[in-house]
């Protein structure tokens, strides 16, 4: 394994509109190849935007999805690609021939498609399919999985697709800025970021406090330092259809410090150096490998009824 250059980016996508959307994919995508990166990461439904989706009925929604991988979208993302000589990931809604609809998120190069996630824990439209599977892909001799969103609070998730092998994780989200029972959540008024120029100091205390990259900071650091892997975290940033999201999209080292974040109050990338040996010197590598299964194989292994609630959606 040689050392890799990823970015992760933020942007402000429009609801439904993927011509817009894959415009400014293609835009950043070309930045961070110009910039020396070999792998660009959008966000969770970075193509279709996401928010929006829960008003669809099935009708729209599968209007919305498209076929993976022969959609045109994927062959935009293919081209874009191509023409940048990048590794690019990015999200957006799937449905297949028997008509089931999920999340999805694909990681393409100029080869084609290299890999594709359906997300294990959707729930921002009640039409979509949970996914059922993990998946492990190699880019640049270097192992990955992916997470999207949700699938990320499930420590259960980070951990059996780091058993799998991943050394990178990409953790796609749409989130923060929302109401739930964690004290100091709630959404954001939509006119601080109308006034972003005249008034970002207003806006940074925001984004920046347990509505937003605080809240953040009380997990993600730890998923990436307990399993000893790279955490590429793509979030947007701006209005997503009536919410606002703040971005913050980061790297995270498996000593669970930040290594790039993306901190314009404007689309961004970040660009961070992955090397290999941090996988073995972290303290995650000495932890997995003291694991003792025996001990708690059939406790996590026990038969569980899944429920999944989502306090701003009820």
């Amino acid at each position: 394994m040689e050392n890799l250059k990823i970015a992760t980016a933020q942007f402000e996508n429009r609801s439904g509109d993927k011509a817009y959307n894959l415009e400014t994919i293609d835009n950043l995508a070309g930045k961070a190849a110009a910039d020396g990166a070999q792998v660009i990461a959008f966000h969770e439904c970075s193509v279709t935007g996401y928010s929006f989706a829960r008003k669809l009925d099935r009708a729209q929604l599968t209007e919305l999805a498209e076929i993976i991988p022969d959609g045109p979208s994927i062959q935009k993302l293919i081209e874009i690609a191509t023409r940048h000589n990048i590794a690019v990931l990015a999200g957006l809604f799937e449905k297949d021939e028997e008509g089931n609809l999920f999340k999805a998120y694909v990681c393409v190069d100029k080869t084609g498609l290299i890999a594709k996630f359906r997300k294990l824990h959707p729930f921002i439209n009640g039409h979509l399919t949970p996914g059922n599977e993990y998946v492990i892909f190699n880019l640049y001799g270097w192992k990955c999985g992916i997470l999207i969103c949700y699938d990320n609070n499930i420590v259960e998730n980070v951990r059996a697709t780091t058993l799998l092998g991943a050394d990178i994780i990409f953790m796609p989200h749409v989130t923060m800025m929302t109401p739930s029972t964690r004290p100091g959540a709630g959404f954001a008024d939509p006119a601080l970021w109308e006034k972003r120029q005249e008034d970002p100091t207003s806006l940074r205390l925001e984004f920046d406090g347990l509505k937003g990259r605080a809240w953040l900071m009380k997990w993600l650091p730890a998923r990436a330092y307990d399993n000893a892997i790279y955490a590429v975290f793509s979030n947007p940033i701006g209005m997503d259809d009536d919410q606002l999201k703040n971005g913050c999209s980061m790297i995270l080292d498996p000593f669970g410090d930040i290594i790039a974040e993306c901190r314009k109050l404007d689309n961004d990338i970040a660009i961070a150096t992955l090397t290999p040996e941090k996988l073995t010197q972290a303290g995650g590598y000495r932890y997995k490998m003291a694991r003792r299964p025996e001990l708690y194989k059939d406790i996590i292994g026990a038969e569980h009824a899944s429920s999944q609630k989502v306090v701003w959606l009820t």
